[in-house]
């Protein structure tokens, strides 16, 4: 009886040694991968320096790989059930990359030259200067598989996303589809570049919206900018018209998991358009949203961006200057309140879109105005500006505090 006395703590104790073993090992783990993330980091700002040396450009013409239709050097299969899919018999590769070798994509939209090559001189710029981190880049991975066969993992890819759409990945491996991937509609670049932030968009449901297509034109636009959230952001979604109110019925914003972007993404995809334009209505639910949200701390603390976007006129419901006022005396008080600064981003669908009120909230609160012409691409157009505004906290986002900053992302299909 005495011996046994002593089982009990001393498994407690053997399993709290091993409990503190793994976290320390996971701790180390995790700071490797942010010490990674910073080591690329510097060696980009390195290469980035020789971005105008002739040599730079001569060296780089015929040297890169795309995703698409460039042959590699030395291929081989990747392991079945580590990052490729298995078909059949499971015998046959189904997927290959070249470890040796790092290679490009460019958005289709972007790639207009002959063979998908790039004509914007900015975009081969950074093909080029990027190509001179080839040697770390294939240098780190044979470092990173040696560290990660320890905890019998393959590394997958390290990657690199350009703020004008030019991404460089290794191992190099082809894609499905040619063009279609661009890092700055990823939760990863987005959350890298901005930082974790609140976000309200307010789309406007009047009747009007079903004219030219706009209505899904929108739903797109609105889906993009929530597929690029990350479990850092939190996220609502105002519609009005008539009246305004809340997807989903939300009083407050909620992170923005996988979970909840379906969600969100599943009501946006039922609006259905009707009534007239209300501004005021549209403003007074959403910065109702901001305040409750900011009063019982489920906020992120960071950037607060309203996105805001509609194809008329002011119709119905407090004029213009009220709105005006709505928007900064709100403002004002979220800054004096909760030390918190909210920047509205204003979009204007078509010809017969406000100009004044949607151009001076976005002026009087520090954001952007974008108009847009209803032409040709103006469905591209209309997402690309709205996915695009996080641009905007990107400047300045790398200084004092945030000098070594690492954005963490749920994890997601990389594809």
């Amino acid at each position: 009886m005495a011996r046994s006395k002593w089982i009990l703590p001393a498994v407690l104790i053997a399993v709290d040694a091993a409990t503190l073993e793994q976290e320390i090992e996971f701790k180390a783990v995790l700071e490797r991968m942010e010490s990674d993330v910073l080591a690329l980091r510097d060696e980009i700002e390195r290469v980035y320096q020789y971005r105008c040396d002739l040599s730079t450009l001569d060296d780089c013409g015929y040297n890169n790989y795309n995703d698409c239709s460039s042959t590699y050097p030395i291929e081989e299969c990747i392991v079945q059930n580590d990052y490729a899919l298995q078909c059949g018999d499971g015998k046959a590769c189904t997927a290959s990359w070249d470890k040796s070798q790092s290679e490009i994509s460019i958005p289709a939209s972007l790639a207009l030259e002959t063979g998908g090559n790039p004509s914007d001189p900015e975009i081969i710029e950074s093909v080029c200067y990027t190509k001179l981190a080839e040697p770390y880049l294939v240098e780190k991975y044979e470092e990173d598989t040696k560290y990660w066969s320890k905890h019998d993992v393959t590394p997958s890819w390290t990657y690199f996303g350009a703020h004008n759409g030019m991404f460089r990945q290794i191992p190099a491996s082809h894609r499905e589809e040619c063009g279609s991937y661009d890092p700055r509609r990823r939760p990863w670049f987005v959350a890298a570049s901005s930082g974790p932030k609140d976000v309200v968009l307010i789309l406007d449901v009047s009747g009007s919206m079903s004219d030219y297509g706009r209505l899904s034109i929108m739903k797109d636009a609105a889906i993009t900018v929530i597929d690029t959230l990350s479990v850092a952001d939190k996220v609502a979604v105002v519609t009005f018209s008539t009246t305004a109110s809340v997807l989903n019925d939300q009083t407050m914003l909620v992170r923005a998991t996988k979970e909840n972007k379906e969600k969100i993404i599943a009501a946006i995809n039922g609006i259905i358009v009707n009534g007239s334009t209300n501004f005021h209505a549209a403003f007074t639910e959403a910065f109702n949203l901001l305040s409750l949200t900011f009063e019982n701390e489920s906020t992120t603390g960071c950037n607060v961006a309203v996105l805001f976007m509609t194809d008329g006129q002011l119709t119905t419901g407090p004029g213009p200057q009220e709105v005006i006022e709505l928007v900064n005396r709100k403002a004002e008080e979220f800054q004096t309140d909760f030390g918190r600064k909210s920047t509205v981003f204003s979009f204007s669908l078509g010809k017969d879109a406000d100009e004044v009120v949607s151009k001076t909230i976005a002026c009087n609160t520090n954001g952007i105005w974008v108009p847009i012409e209803e032409n040709k691409g103006f469905a591209n157009d209309m997402t690309t500006a709205m996915s695009s505004y996080y641009k905007l906290y990107a400047l300045g986002l790398g200084d004092g505090g945030n000098k070594d900053f690492v954005a963490w992302v749920e994890p997601y299909e990389f594809a």
